[in-house]
């Protein structure tokens, strides 16, 4: 008989950061709202953002090792991070949103048809924001 496999729901990127607080400013200035917060010693520790169903969560790098004890390893600074890939419906309003922020990569049209640009969020992830290329 075969292995019936699980439904996965959703997957929610966790990014692993210095500080929690400047990445949810960050979203928040995109419209996201926290939805859950963790405090961890004196700082927010943990946060979950969301906007219309789209979803981010942030961590500390200490709140993680706390909360995986053992695996300070995995959670250290100089560990390869995510990047992200973010398909938005107004790439010019997505750039005012963030001007500021870090670049790592100006603005561009692909082969693969988006106009995108990219920028490094306070917890040092690059995010691609990307809009299809009108037809």
């Amino acid at each position: 008989m075969p292995t019936v496999a699980p439904t996965v729901k959703k997957v929610t990127p966790v990014l692993v950061v210095d500080a929690v607080e400047p990445c949810a400013a960050f979203w928040e200035k995109l419209g996201f709202t926290r939805t859950a917060e963790v405090p961890h010693n004196d700082q927010l520790g943990f946060v979950m953002l969301d906007r219309g169903g789209v979803e981010l969560m942030y961590q500390s790098f200490d709140s993680a090792i706390a909360d995986h004890a053992g695996s300070s390893s995995l959670y250290s600074p100089d560990r390869t991070r995510t990047a992200l890939f973010v398909e938005v419906d107004d790439l010019d309003a997505t750039e005012r949103a963030v001007e500021g922020a870090t670049r790592f990569m100006e603005r561009r049209t692909t082969f693969y048809g988006m106009n995108e640009f990219g920028v490094i969020d306070p917890g040092g992830h690059p995010v691609i924001f990307a809009q299809p290329v009108p037809q």
